[in-house]
């Protein structure tokens, strides 16, 4: 066996014979992703309990559908990690392409489903799929192996920044078609900072940043829903009863909690005034239950896994595996570019975007999603003790 911090090599053939789970994987990684799992079942149970007693008469409906995809999101992890980095490489393209389909038919009547005024979803039967999720995890994958067949090219030549920044806009437009601006900011950070961990001159980089900026900016002005948020953003009290109430409600919540929260199960916000409290908002009735102290951990939580997640970039990249650590820096990005703006939405320092909270918030695709994230990440560490 092999203790966690060393670099003992195991050889390959004895490796591959010995499953995944039975080596000694990154448990600092694995121990903060079963908290945060943790800590999201009880939330999702505590601010769902009345909504759902009210909706149903069953106080626990949503807990355990919500326990069912955290089973899921288990089993994802378990499979992902026994998935060759190799072969996961060769499909990327392939990959990016299903995604982009998926992402495609929402938009034909009768597969895409509309809630809350966005056509998001899938429907297959009493099974709903949100596409925009898995395009997340797609376009991290084929940017990994972007940046080691076009290394040289990123590095030295402009085209190798337009290009993946051309299947980008392919993916925005779609993306706001539904609309989702807030997945649409996610994944343009991600691969943005790929790009830039990649190697990208630091004048081009910042060049092509000023230019997303700005259509990012005409986009955001050319709707007048997404301005509206703007605006609410900067002051919620000027609408209270509208567009400015989820914020409002979240902030009082959170302001309740001070340091140490009201109680677990205590919140008053929860109570039919914070909408989606169990999905986008859940870490306001945190804030309110737990606290300040319980939003720190969790925070600490998801910082820890970014750390882990860099320090298996550099593991893989000391060994020789360019397409592991870019794809550990990739999705180590993605689940802390969206927890911190779900954070920041929370507390009020970005406008409402409709992101859930990675690994915490009620919804099976965003559960899936965070499954195949920490499962590849462990892939990575898994591979990077290989034999070169």
């Amino acid at each position: 066996m092999i203790g966690i911090g060393t670099h003992q090599a195991v050889p390959l053939g004895e490796l591959e014979e010995v499953p995944a789970w039975t080596q000694n994987i990154d448990r600092v990684l694995l121990c903060a992703t079963l908290a945060l799992l943790g800590i999201g079942l009880v939330m999702v149970a505590s601010a769902s309990i009345d909504t759902a007693a009210r909706a149903n008469g069953q106080p626990l409906a949503v807990f355990w559908r919500h326990s069912v995809y955290v089973c899921v999101c288990l089993a994802v992890i378990a499979v992902t990690t026994r998935i060759e980095l190799s072969l996961l490489r060769r499909l990327s393209p392939l990959l990016l392409v299903s995604s982009i389909v998926l992402l495609a038919l929402v938009f034909i009547p009768g597969l895409g489903r509309e809630v809350n005024g966005s056509l998001r979803w899938l429907s297959f039967g009493p099974i709903g799929l949100q596409p925009s999720e898995l395009v997340k995890v797609s376009v991290v994958l084929y940017m990994s192996g972007y940046l080691v067949r076009r290394a040289a090219e990123v590095r030295s030549d402009l085209s190798g920044f337009f290009k993946p920044v051309a299947i980008l806009v392919l993916i925005a437009g779609l993306l706001l078609l539904e609309p989702d601006f807030g997945a649409t900011v996610v994944i343009f950070s991600t691969a943005l900072g790929m790009l830039f961990l990649g190697g990208v001159p630091l004048r081009t980089f910042c060049a092509w940043m000023v230019v997303i900026a700005a259509a990012l900016a005409v986009i955001l002005f050319m709707a007048p829903y997404r301005l509206e948020r703007l605006m609410t953003f900067l002051n919620p009290w000027a609408h209270p009863w509208d567009s400015g109430f989820q914020l409002i409600q979240a902030l009082i919540a959170i302001g309740r909690g001070e340091w140490f929260g009201v109680g677990l199960g205590a919140s008053v916000q929860k109570l039919f005034y914070l909408p989606e409290a169990h999905t986008d908002f859940l870490l306001a009735v945190l804030g309110e239950e737990l606290g300040c102290v319980g939003i720190l951990t969790v925070l600490c939580l998801f910082m820890t896994i970014v750390w882990r997640g860099f320090a298996i970039a550099r593991k893989a990249l000391q060994r020789g595996d360019e397409f592991g650590a870019h794809l550990a820096h990739g999705l180590s990005l993605l689940i802390g570019m969206q927890a911190a703006v779900n954070a920041g939405v929370n507390l009020g320092v970005l406008p409402t975007k409709g992101l859930t909270l990675p690994l915490m918030s009620y919804g099976g695709s965003s559960l899936l999603a965070s499954g195949i994230v920490i499962g590849l990440i462990l892939r990575v560490e898994f591979e990077a003790r290989r034999v070169q």
